[in-house]
């Protein structure tokens, strides 16, 4: 039996966005291994990574290339065989931060280091340290290290694990494709998170807009007697974010600067389940990703891709239309704009986004109060632009800045044009910048 006392569930604030999932019927399609990788040490939140290799070492594909001692980090590893030809800086797609990065040259042969295959039975701190040592983290953008997240403090008992499938981004479909293509492998990823946590109470979370990926996984679990729910979400963004997800499922509200384990919960995405799937039972690291290369192309796909790969590759790949000025890694709402397009795909590129850009010119604030309304966190946008702009940052803090998810809702409802997230994100690097310095 499945609740449908969820149905149609959905929060306070957010918007309702024009949806354009180009790709939703877009079969994934696999894009051939690059000649040439490019792969940047800093693919995750927390302590990048050094080399292991250096220049004229021959790797594997799954061979680690880059690692850290620290915890809160996740090894990179070669997604091609072939030659360490040279140490770059690059431009990471989803951060603009310049970071060091491993080139590799292919060898044509894809010869594969592969881990021992694992199954359910294995002893939990094992399966704990396979997940890291594939490098696996959070593909739904955020790309914290999953071994971490899955690690909680001893006094936080976690009681129910959220699988994210929300997927609200307006034209992002890779994890649509993924529950429908890959679903047997998102539900045993899934199992190997209950057995980490010794939890069994688990709920897949998908909008409604999805409804076959819902019918499909329903029915993968029917039939294998998985104690898992399904539950069908109200379309509207963001609801797929983490502390949206657990008020709507559970009604429990994550406390200011805490985090879901406070509230005994595990969010993880459906593309890092699969992964995980990928890491246990077949010993492969993460070095690929299925991602939507969309908006203003005359081919609009799902591809699985490998690390490495040119973004620019994979535009041509899918032909650049006449008129697009843009790219945007991610969705139109949490997106970041590229400066260039020869840059290399990561763990946290879920989209590729081709449009054009309209220049819209800033106006002042009339007070309208519509970002308020708009904000899923209960926060006054309006009231953070106006000290911001006053270079007033201390009351920001009293604002709750840090509270902001930068979902961009205020932004998109704003009648004046006023680019509030991009506000919010330059504060919170001036706040960060002054605690790191004492001042």
């Amino acid at each position: 039996m499945f609740r449908t006392i969820f149905k149609g569930k959905s929060f306070s604030g957010g918007v309702k966005v024009p949806e354009n999932k180009l790709t939703e019927n877009e079969s994934v399609e696999v894009f051939p291994a690059p000649k040439r990788a490019v792969l940047p040490l800093a693919q995750h939140i927390g302590a990048p990574c050094e080399p292991v290799v250096k220049r004229g070492d021959k790797v594997k594909t799954g061979q680690i290339i880059a690692n850290s001692k620290a915890f809160v980090s996740a090894p990179i590893h070669a997604s091609i065989s072939g030659k360490v030809t040279g140490f770059i800086k690059t431009i990471t797609p989803s951060s603009g931060k310049v970071v060091e990065a491993i080139v590799i040259d292919s060898d044509g042969e894809d010869e594969w280091e592969r881990m021992e295959a694992m199954d359910l039975s294995a002893p939990r701190d094992e399966l704990l340290k396979r997940i890291r040592d594939a490098g696996i983290v959070g593909l739904g953008g955020a790309t914290f290290p999953t071994h971490v997240k899955l690690s909680p403090p001893k006094d936080k008992r976690i009681d129910t694990i959220i699988l994210n499938g929300c997927e609200c981004e307006p034209y992002v479909t890779s994890d649509h494709r993924v529950m429908l293509e890959e679903g047997e492998k998102v539900l045993l990823g899934l199992e190997v998170i209950k057995r980490i946590l010794s939890c069994d109470n688990a709920i897949i979370a998908i909008e409604e807009n999805k409804e076959n990926a819902i019918s499909h996984l329903r029915d993968l679990i029917k039939r294998k007697k998985i104690s898992t729910e399904v539950v069908s979400l109200k379309t509207k963004y963001p609801q797929g974010a983490e502390k949206v997800l657990i008020k709507v499922l559970l009604n429990r509200e994550v406390p200011l600067e805490g985090l879901p384990f406070d509230v005994g919960v595990i969010v993880q995405n459906v593309s890092t389940a699969r992964a995980i799937y990928e890491a246990v039972f077949e010993g492969k690291a993460l070095i690929r990703r299925v991602l939507t290369v969309t908006g203003m192309v005359k081919r609009p796909k799902n591809l699985l891709v490998r690390f490495g790969t040119s973004i620019e590759s994979l535009i041509d790949h899918c032909g650049r239309m006449e008129g697009a000025n843009e790219v945007i890694t991610g969705g139109p709402m949490m997106g970041i704009s590229l400066p260039v397009l020869d840059l290399p795909v990561t763990k946290d590129v879920n989209c590729i986004l081709v449009k054009r850009s309209l220049r819209i010119e800033e106006r002042d604030c009339i007070r309208c109060g519509s970002c308020v309304r708009a904000c899923p966190m209960n926060l006054l946008p309006t009231e953070l632009v106006k000290y911001i702009k006053a270079g007033m940052y201390e009351r920001c803090s009293e604002y709750y800045i840090d509270d902001c998810m930068e979902c961009g809702s205020c932004a998109y409802v704003c009648p004046a044009g006023i680019p509030i997230v991009q506000y919010i994100k330059v504060a919170k690097n001036e706040i960060r910048r002054r605690v790191k310095g004492g001042s």
